[in-house]
This record gives structure tokens, sequence and C-alpha cells, in this order.
């Protein structure tokens, strides 16, 4: 679906909201083609680090840096429990005389009159940067999803932005293969630069009426829901490639975690290994050596190489023995109840 650039387009004007890193790339890269950023939208500041000190996010200190004007409201919704930052938010977007909104990661749901105020007088409306090809994973966490099933590819659409979650009619659209060796943080941090580049030039499309929407499709629709704790947990009784996958989508976050007499241990890289198992030795240590730990799983095993005690660095698995002896025979606990591949 990507299109050729005509000539060069003119610069826009563009209120831009997103919250983490993966939308400051995207700020940064419309600065540099030349689009004055009118406004900035980001979530307000949360606790951070060790002090729980209030932190800027990666999009406002970009902002601040560059001299750009910030809003912060807690909500959008002019009916909900922040009234006063919507309305301040309005009429901070208004000033803005902004010729569209692009949004990536903002955290905080654009009601129906953010999409009515920058659809109006000509405006190109809000165009949306998200990390998976539509309509594959909708929702909040498609990295990390698209990674745990087992995806081998994902990509970015640039959306034209409707009151549904992620429903809009597609503008342009880019794939990117998922490697065996993926991990969120990795994928992140491609589909982060390939979003960047691909809203730059929707933007210059757009500058040239050049756009052309494309209907979702009605099948193949499936839902990311967002990253949770209680996920972390390796459930031994999943195969091994199933606990790999996982052991990738969910790092650097929530990080996979098992637990040896008592302790937490957080695994942070592994691989399907050789051989089978049998039921019974379901996360039982069966092997060790320098380049991983050989864990148990269904009929198949599981090789630990990158692990992290609490209060500990992150170390390859040589390392890790060095300073945590384990033995063959020790078993990881198992959860509570088994959870669905």
């Amino acid at each position: 679906m990507a299109q050729t650039l005509g000539p060069a387009a003119r610069p826009l004007r563009v209120i831009f909201a997103g919250t983490p890193e993966f939308a400051r790339v995207a700020l940064e890269r419309l600065y540099a083609a030349g689009h004055t950023i009118a406004l900035v939208l980001s979530q307000p500041d949360r606790p951070a680090g060790r002090g729980m000190k209030l932190q800027a996010s990666a999009v406002k200190q970009f902002a601040l840096e560059h001299a750009i004007p910030v809003a912060q409201p807690r909500s959008l919704r002019l009916d909900g429990k922040y009234p006063e930052d919507a309305t301040a938010a309005r009429q901070a977007i208004a000033d803005a005389q902004a010729d569209v909104m692009v949004v990536a990661a903002y955290g905080l749901i654009l009601p129906q009159w953010v999409l009515d105020d920058m659809a109006v007088g000509g405006k190109l409306g809000c165009l949306n940067i998200h990390g998976s090809l539509l309509p594959r994973w909708r929702g909040a966490a498609p990295i990390h999803r698209a990674i745990e099933v087992g995806d081998t590819e994902t990509g970015v659409t640039i959306m034209q932005m409707d009151v549904g979650l992620d429903t809009g009619d597609m503008l342009l659209k880019e794939a990117l293969p998922i490697l065996d060796t993926d991990t969120t943080a990795t994928l992140h941090d491609k589909v982060a630069e390939l979003g960047a580049a691909m809203v730059v030039q929707a933007l210059d499309l757009a500058a040239q009426s050049a756009l052309q929407p494309v209907k979702q499709p009605e099948a193949g629709v499936t839902y990311a829901h967002k990253i949770e704790k209680h996920e972390a947990p390796i459930d031994w009784r999943l195969d091994a490639a199933a606990i790999v996958r996982r052991v990738r989508a969910f790092n650097p976050f929530p990080g996979a975690s098992t637990v040896l007499n008592g302790e937490v241990i957080k695994v942070w890289g592994a691989y399907v290994g050789e051989g089978g198992s049998a039921a019974a030795d379901f996360g039982q240590i069966v092997a060790m050596a320098p380049e991983g730990i050989a864990v148990a799983a269904m009929n198949s095993i599981a090789i630990l190489t990158e692990l992290q005690r609490p209060g500990g660095k992150r170390l390859p698995a040589a390392e890790f023995l060095r300073g945590s002896p384990l033995q063959v025979g020790q078993r990881f606990e198992l959860p509570a109840a088994p959870e669905a591949s």
C-alpha cells in the first residue's frame, strides 16, 4: 500500500500526541522533516526510578528541548473526571491552528470532539501510527502479542482515526519480518523507526491530497490485550516453543519469571533444546552447561540462557551458575493453574 512520493510537499502544522520512546522517535523524525510542531500532548509526569520522583515522558522531554508547547491533560473527556483539563486542552488544540494531529502511543482515548475538531476547515484529521498490520492486533500491545503467538511478520499501519479501537481506515501499510531472535525490545525499536519514516511519508502524501484510505477487512481481527504482571510466571506445562516465545515477548516487561526454593528468578533469554521430557518432569532441571540450563517442559526442553536473581544483574547462564549453583534434579515451581498457550 506504500506509495511513491511526488515533488516535495509543503510543511504542515502538526499537533503530536504521544508519550513513550516509541512516540518520541516519530516526533523527532517529523521535526527533522521540517514540519511545524505546534503543540505536543503527552501524559502527565509519572513517578519513576529509585526515588520515585516525577519524570517527564520521552515525548515531553523532546518537546521541552526544542521549545515546543506541551499540554498534559489527565483526560480529554469534557464530561469526565477532569473536565477542566479537557477544556484547557481543547483551547490549546484550537490555538495551535494545526493541519493534522499525529497520534502514537499516547495512552489517552481521543473522544469524538477531538476527531471532529481536527476534521473541519480543511484539516486532515487524526493519524495514528499503529504497530501492527491491521486488522491484526488491534489494541494496546501488538508487538508483544505478535511475538507471543509466533507471528512471522508484523509491521506498521498509518490509520485515519475514528471513535473505535483501531478500526479506522488504513492509509499506509508496510511489513517487517519477526526474527526468531527478536524480543519485544528489539522489535519495538524496528517498528518505531519504520513508523516514524511512514508517518513522514503519510504527511507528504496528505499535503498533496494523495492518500487513499482503505477500509479494514472484517476478517482477521484480533485484539492485543495489555500486558499484565500476572502473565510473567513461566508455566512449565506449556511446550518449550511457547515458553521461549513468552520469554521473548515479555522482554523487557514484565520479564518472564520462575521460582526456585522460594526465590523469584527472571528469565531474559531462552531457546528450544533437543529432546523431550515426561509429564512428571515439568519444571525440572535436566542438564546444565555454560551455554544454558535445560529445563523440562511439555514433551520438550527449554534452554535458559540469561537469568537474573532479585537485586542482581542480568547474566549469561555461565556467569549466573558461578554465583548461583544449581543442581540437576531441582525443580522450578509451577503456577497454580495451567495457562492457555
